[in-house]
């Protein structure tokens, strides 16, 4: 018979063996993503055959609710899978939660979404990636659709750039507004600017969680090896960043013997403003002329809110190849 055991301590991770194919899990993963709890469902062969995180001391705003979240999700099948949400159901509602939220390691800055749609393509950088019964198991639970995202990949650089971002180039130059790449030499101080951009940016988005300017750094500091300066992009107007765009090359082609010719658009941000209308396309416009310098052939617009202003200049030049989900319950 299958049993549940809470492990309190990341370090007890260790001492357990996962059935075979269930994803690798470490430590390091709970001790960088502070869950409140974290549960294993154990199988009579002393092996795990599921798991999850809780989250609901800080977790992301949902106006009308006390939000609970759910992550780091693993199910080796359908009888596990409905063991594991029933009971990290109860654990949030035990603690007032009205809604449970996932799969969301703990905020929107961490992994969260399933994979739902799309083509059957290798993933990219710094996408999530899950069985397709993961998601199966969340709807057969009871929890639906709470946002939808998706990611689009222009296939052709060497076509004609955005017209609008042409003219929005030659208005916001007016303004007083110029492009320029990330100065890796003064990377702590590039990031503060980005850090300040992305917080009155996307306040009051879709569950944004503040982070501080030293969770921040920390967050991206694990990617920074992978940058290519020329592929980050900043608006300056006078002294002051007013937007970016952060693209990354997409090292997991490299991993798999093959040529790294896509970049992946991970982060656009603007400050509010009608002064920097435009902006948004500008930067995609001149971030695609970089790649394109650099030789890479396809740039990927990654994981966007449907309901992202991103979305509209992403499908000028981009189709839709994947989809994803955000599931939610009421408690």
């Amino acid at each position: 018979m299958k049993r549940f055991v809470e492990v309190p301590d990341p370090a007890a991770i260790a001492g357990w063996e996962a059935r075979a194919g269930l994803p690798a899990f470490d430590a390091t993963q709970l001790v960088r993503d502070a869950p409140d709890a974290h549960w294993i469902l154990v199988g009579d062969d002393g092996l795990i055959a599921g798991r999850f995180s809780l989250w609901w001391r800080r977790t992301p705003p949902l106006p009308g609710h006390r939000p609970g979240i759910i992550g780091h999700y693993a199910s080796d099948g359908a009888a596990s899978g409905s063991a594991l949400l029933g009971r990290a159901c109860e654990e949030l509602a035990a603690r007032h939660c009205t809604v449970a939220i996932g799969p969301m390691d703990g905020d929107t800055w961490r992994q969260y979404r399933f994979v739902t749609g799309g083509d059957e393509g290798a993933p990219f950088f710094l996408e999530p990636a899950n069985p397709p019964e993961w998601p199966l198991q969340f709807a057969a639970h009871g929890l639906e659709p709470l946002a939808r995202y998706c990611s689009a990949v222009d296939e052709d650089l060497a076509a004609d750039d955005d017209p609008q971002a042409k003219r929005a180039a030659d208005r916001l130059a007016g303004e007083g507004i110029r492009l320029r790449s990330l100065d890796p030499a003064r990377i702590d101080e590039e990031l503060r600017s980005i850090h300040g951009v992305v917080t009155a940016s996307f306040r009051g988005g879709f569950l944004y969680h503040p982070l501080s300017e030293a969770e921040f750094a920390a967050l991206y500091a694990p990617v920074l090896p992978r940058v290519r300066p020329e592929l980050v992009t900043i608006a300056m107007q006078g002294n002051r960043p007013v937007g970016f765009v952060f693209t990354l090359p997409d090292v997991l082609q490299g991993r798999a013997g093959g040529t790294i010719d896509t970049a992946i658009v991970k982060t656009l941000a603007v400050l509010p403003g009608r002064c920097l209308a435009g902006l948004g396309s500008h930067l995609v416009a001149e971030n695609r002329r970089a790649a394109r310098a650099l030789g890479f052939r396809r740039l990927i617009h990654a994981l966007m809110h449907d309901a992202n202003k991103s979305r509209g200049i992403s499908a000028r030049q981009a189709r839709v190849f994947r989809r994803y989900t955000l599931f939610a319950k009421p408690l």
